[in-house]
């Protein structure tokens, strides 16, 4: 075994890489233990298994996606009123950049 083999390395933003897995023939995974432990994942929760043709797979619990729509849902109701000609911060009576 590689010296530090099981320790998880975190990036940027601290994501984590928690190694590598082997999908059974039953198409099973073993999500590592510190990964479920420094994600709160437990026994029975349920996850989302999302994905992207180029980026792959990520797995996300119902409420974690949830506080990322709602941000996001805010975001766009903000655009939105800005695309309607609602209210915009930045207005100076129409001229841009003067």
């Amino acid at each position: 075994m590689a010296s530090g083999e099981g320790e998880p390395f975190y990036g940027p933003g601290g994501r984590g890489f928690y190694g590598a897995v082997t999908v059974s023939e039953r198409g099973q995974i073993v999500i590592p233990a510190k990964a479920r432990r420094d994600l709160g994942i437990g026994a029975g929760d349920k996850l989302l298994v999302l994905g992207d043709p180029q980026q792959g797979l990520a797995l996300m619990t119902l409420n974690d996606l949830m506080r990322n729509l709602q941000g996001s849902s805010a975001l766009l109701e903000q655009i939105q009123r800005h695309a309607d000609g609602g209210e915009d911060e930045t207005s100076d009576g129409g001229e841009e950049g003067g």
